[in-house]
């Protein structure tokens, strides 16, 4: 994955084949929560304030604002992930996490000791001390072209932030960003269907039937989210 500098609709071409965009877990826990929170800004349960403005940050480098719609950060996908954390996958418990712990190929898959929740814990702070480092401020805090320079560095993955290989890192970061863009609001993203709008998702309707064989015929509806949200 190259950050992009041409459209979003570009830079979401063959998302679909790469990322995964449901998450397990009980619905209406979640439904619940996002009903209640509805009518105040989001608060991070997990990330500190530091950790919450560099997500913000870099969601929105990621999947950056064009003529389609607004950004990563304004679509949600720092909620996503936010909450995500305090989730078993967050806690690492969905994955094999005994040793031994070595550097293999690729198509091995994470072979890292860390759970989602501390690999972003160790690697935002690494990535702010860096950026201290090499620009005097925060991540958060840099411009937007100093930051996509910035998550370029740790996609090349020619360094180590903390533990944590600095492209591990950005691969976790990429992959969560785009789950939170585009998997059912229901989790904390996709503000206003946006995502699925832009992708010309269907959502989570229950009957497609008379829908099919219609070659080339447009579709009438908007996306549906399992709560039952539509754009």
């Amino acid at each position: 994955m190259k950050l992009p500098s041409s459209t979003r609709r570009n830079f979401t071409a063959g998302l679909l084949g790469s990322t995964s965009f449901w998450i397990y877990g009980g619905h209406k826990v979640w439904a619940d929560a996002l009903q209640s929170e509805s009518s105040r800004p989001y608060q991070p349960q997990y990330f500190t304030p530091e950790e919450w403005r560099f997500l913000n940050a870099a969601c929105a480098r990621i999947f950056p604002a064009d003529a389609h719609g607004p950004d990563g950060a304004v679509l949600g996908a720092p909620e996503f992930i936010d909450r995500q954390m305090n989730t078993p996958y967050g806690h690492g418990e969905l994955w094999y996490m005994s040793g031994p712990f070595r550097s293999g190929a690729p198509n091995l898959g994470y072979q890292l000791s860390l759970p989602p929740r501390d690999l972003y814990r160790q690697s935002i702070e690494a990535a702010n001390a860096y950026a201290r480092q090499l620009k005097g401020r925060r991540f958060d805090e840099l411009e937007p072209s100093d930051q996509t320079a910035l998550l370029k560095t740790f996609e090349q993955g020619k360094m180590m932030l903390g533990a944590v290989p600095a492209h591990t890192f950005f691969e976790q970061l990429r992959q969560n960003t785009l789950e939170g863009v585009f998997s059912d609001p229901l989790y904390g993203g996709n503000k206003g269907l946006a995502g699925w709008m832009l992708l010309g998702f269907p959502g989570a309707r229950a009957d497609f039937m008379d829908w099919v064989n219609q070659k080339g015929a447009p579709y009438p509806f908007g996306p549906v989210s399992i709560s039952g949200e539509t754009a």
